[in-house]
């Protein structure tokens, strides 16, 4: 439960916002938000995060192959897409099949594709973390999702759908900013900003400890490394990156 002076200051930030409050009752903020916004400042914000964790990237990426099908191919899966950062970490002749709730991110998506002709381009569905359908169970060697967690409806289900989606012995990789430590200023600014946050971001959740989730799910292996990557003005500072076996 916040504190009393997080809850004051949540309300001033609330009154600061109140122009996106207003649109939000009004039932127009949602869609300008998932058409315009989101898209928009995703793409900035995912430009910054890129920079600053690109060497965790590079790290995390680095065994993909080792994860390629009897047939010597790398099916992979990314959920959450967006527009397609993450396209130049993974391996040459990789098939990727793309996933995105919020199909408005066509521009950076074609822009990320023409600079990563290494790759295969299998399909784009329009479909949440957690509604996989479209996807055959054990169909795919590797599933992606970076800054996906944060937001989905319901964490375990997106893991469920994770591991359907995932052969025997394939791969769930990760990179999420999640809640800080309790103790810690950070912790309090991400209770502060909560609720604002929440509703400007497109459901992004500043306080999920994900970790949890994924200790709970049923991987056979688990690595998982606490990081920092600060953003300016961010209380995004926390994340976890690692792998998953299924």
């Amino acid at each position: 439960e916040a504190p009393a002076s997080a809850l004051l200051l949540r309300a001033g930030l609330a009154l600061l916002a109140w122009p996106v409050y207003l649109l939000y009752f009004l039932g127009i903020w949602e869609p300008f938000c998932k058409k315009v916004f989101f898209p928009f400042c995703l793409e900035k914000i995912c430009g910054a995060h890129d920079k600053k964790s690109k060497k965790y990237k590079q790290e995390l990426f680095r065994n993909l192959p080792d994860f390629r099908g009897p047939s010597g191919e790398l099916r992979l899966l990314e959920i959450g897409t967006g527009s397609g950062s993450n396209f130049q970490f993974y391996p040459a002749g990789c098939k990727v099949t793309c996933t995105d709730i919020n199909p408005n991110f066509q521009e950076g998506l074609s822009r990320n594709m023409k600079k990563n002709q290494h790759l295969h381009y299998e399909q784009f569905l329009v479909a949440a973390g957690e509604d996989l359908r479209q996807v055959p169970s054990g169909s795919v060697d590797a599933v992606v999702c970076t800054l996906v967690l944060c937001s989905v409806q319901s964490v375990s289900s997106t893991l469920r759908e994770v591991l359907r989606v995932l052969r025997p012995g394939g791969a769930f990789y990760f990179l999420e900013h999640v809640a800080a430590e309790h103790s810690s200023w950070t912790y309090f600014w991400q209770q502060v900003c909560y609720p604002t946050w929440k509703l400007v971001f497109a459901g992004c959740c500043l306080t999920r400890e994900l970790w949890k989730n994924l200790e709970e799910a049923k991987f056979s292996e688990l690595k998982i490394q606490h990081i920092s990557v600060a953003l300016p003005w961010m209380p995004i500072e926390p994340h976890i990156v690692g792998y998953g076996v299924k």
